[in-house]
């Protein structure tokens, strides 16, 4: 059943309405949280802090992803123009993305989702895994040896900036200078060394909810294999503070988005309660939280996944 059958033409257009106010107020409160993460800790500098400042870094590195995201799908923002001025100079520097990159892959992803030609399957595909297998990654995430690796890859890019092309040269030099502007001004305020928390949070954290994000969209659905969203793809009803650190910016609902690409993240609860309403998730199970979530991808015991 198709979505488009279920909502009425007045819905659907309220649904993919774009909001150039809303999608500014969403960029400026990402990067004021992460101001504020650093003031906080700036301020009252201590083992505490410092570890809480680093995971909340890393989860706000994730809602930089997931503004990349939105601005390629151009559906942040009304205009055109603003999501790609916002996506490549505002969301994707921070953390070394490319947002022209990432979209090439991206749209292929929601093209071929279902089958066996989606790009992203390598990041889901094994799973139902046992939980032996599962705290094996968390673990290389947690410990450093993944974000370690993606450090050694910008090394290397950067090694060999001269023989980019022209896009990632781009992509890289606008990183190149969003890092050293939050550098230097976390310097001229005489908290110069705060910055290697965010280099923390990019080694330690952020792989760690990268990867549980990709397990909650795709991973142990009903049948990865096939074409209706509700069989490929999930959503996780998750509370405030689950959504604070793996759920970004309304990232949750993922099944919505793969419903119909075209809706803006500021609408897919909305979309969600109408569907709910209308009977069209009465055979879905959704997850309550990503507790929850990551018990049902790690069912398979040890042995039978051996």
């Amino acid at each position: 059943m198709n979505v488009r059958d279920v909502l009425t033409r007045e819905e659907l257009a309220e649904l993919t309405q774009r909001s150039d106010a809303r999608g500014a107020w969403i960029v400026l409160c990402q990067w004021l949280q992460v101001i504020a993460i650093f003031t906080v800790v700036a301020l009252w500098t201590n083992p505490l802090t410092l570890v809480l400042g680093t995971i909340l870094l890393g989860s706000r590195q994730l809602g930089f992803g997931i503004l990349v995201h939105e601005c390629g799908h151009r559906t942040l923002f009304a205009t055109q123009r603003l999501n790609d001025f916002v996506g490549e100079w505002l969301a994707a520097p921070p953390t070394f993305n490319n947002l022209r990159a990432y979209m090439r892959g991206h749209l292929l992803h929601h093209r071929d989702a279902g089958t066996e030609r989606d790009p992203d399957l390598p990041n889901y595909r094994d799973y139902p895994i046992s939980r032996e297998r599962l705290r094996r990654k968390l673990w290389r995430d947690l410990s450093g040896q993944t974000g370690w690796r993606t450090l050694k890859g910008l090394g290397r890019t950067l090694v060999r900036f001269p023989q980019l092309g022209e896009e990632a040269k781009g992509a890289v030099a606008r990183a190149v200078a969003m890092n050293l502007l939050l550098f230097g001004t976390l310097l001229a305020v005489g908290e110069g060394a705060l910055y290697l928390m965010w280099v923390a949070a990019y080694v330690f954290v952020f792989p760690a909810v990268s990867r549980i994000r990709q397990v909650a969209e795709h991973a142990a659905v009903p049948d990865l294999f096939d074409a209706d969203p509700r069989r490929n793809t999930r959503t996780v009803r998750a509370n405030l503070l689950s959504r604070a650190i793996f759920a970004p910016h309304q990232v949750n609902w993922h099944l919505e988005h793969h419903c119909l690409a075209s809706v803006p993240i500021y609408h897919l609860r909305r979309m969600h309660r109408l569907l709910a309403e209308r009977g069209y998730y009465d055979d879905v199970e959704f997850p309550t939280g990503y507790v929850d979530l990551l018990r049902r991808v790690s069912s398979v015991p040890a042995a039978a996944a051996a």
